[in-house]
């Protein structure tokens, strides 16, 4: 279904389609546009409950260093030195992590290394957060360090049964994700029940640990900038997490959640999707949701036009 509309000079230039649904605190769709029954792989989205596994798995996490568990961080010298930490604390070392070698996902931070002659780090990746803390879990229980990205490790068998109990739904496909690590497809609607169910999990369960850090300490999950960041830092006891090929989650404090999955992965289609449901939720209005609710078209430097929520979709 078309979710996002571009329009150059007042010309309809181009639509990117995609799917939306919107659960109740039961996990119940309420809205629906587009195939939401379709399998995806959540990406990034699915770092909160990568997190409760480790947890689960008794990994010693918390505050920051848990949001930064559940972070597609920035790379910057705040989130560099805590990962840095993280693995020092349980005599780790940046050999250990799985994840590839990269240059600083966040611009400011990528052009200081590079200005200061450096190149790309695993500690630099922005998942280096969550590989940290998977081999932190591995390591008290014994596991298998070198192999903790392989999906028959205890901890990955771990992370699909925390994603299947939380989306109440079998995971139908298995991959593997950017940074390494395995990943399991579920539907939009399954990824929206289970964001929804860990932002409103009861107090004192792993999944309320998840959330709340993540709430906390917004500024490990994302970084300067960031659309993650902005908007759990303007929206109190909301949780939001990306992911990479156009999907998107954001929950409520009772756990009514919005989950997008533009078709064509399509970042700049995100935001406006994800703002535009948020606001029919009665959210807003805020600074922050003019800012990422309409993208800018540019025409010889100057803005021409908007990258919108396509009319119809509520």
């Amino acid at each position: 279904m078309e979710l996002v509309r571009v329009y150059r000079s007042g010309f309809h230039e181009g639509s990117h389609f995609g799917a939306l649904v919107v659960t109740d605190p039961d996990g119940e769709v309420v809205h629906a546009r587009g195939n939401v029954d379709a399998a995806v792989f959540p990406r990034s989205s699915n770092k909160p409950f990568q997190a409760v596994a480790m947890l689960e798995a008794g990994a010693d996490l918390a505050g920051a260093d848990l949001a930064l568990a559940s972070a597609s961080h920035s790379g910057e010298p705040q989130h560099v030195d805590r990962v840095q930490a993280m693995l020092a604390a349980d005599d780790l070392t940046e050999d250990d992590l799985g994840c590839p070698e990269a240059l600083p996902y966040g611009e400011a931070a990528r052009l200081d290394v590079l200005r200061a002659g450096g190149g790309p780090r695993r500690v630099y990746m922005n998942c280096s957060g969550k590989h940290a803390g998977m081999l932190r879990a591995s390591r008290v229980q014994g596991w298998d360090l070198p192999g903790y990205l392989s999906t028959d490790h205890p901890l990955q068998q771990r992370v699909g049964a925390v994603v299947a109990r939380l989306a109440g739904e079998t995971p139908s496909a298995v991959g593997i994700d950017g940074c390494g690590a395995p990943l399991f497809a579920i539907s939009l609607t399954g990824l929206a029940r289970a964001f929804g169910r860990v932002n409103a999990a009861p107090a004192g369960s792993t999944e309320q640990q998840v959330a709340s850090a993540m709430r906390a300490a917004p500024e490990m999950v994302g970084g300067t900038g960031r659309d993650d960041t902005l908007l759990m830092t303007a929206l109190p006891g909301v949780l939001v997490k990306g992911g990479a090929e156009g999907v998107h989650c954001a929950a409520l404090p009772d756990g009514t959640c919005v989950a997008v999955k533009i078709a064509d992965g399509g970042d700049r289609a995100r935001m406006p999707v994800l703002i535009g449901a948020l606001r029919e939720l009665g959210l807003g209005p805020d600074p922050v949701f003019d800012q990422l609710g309409t993208g800018t078209v540019l025409g010889g430097g100057q803005p021409v036009g908007t990258v919108s929520v396509a009319p119809g979709l509520w």
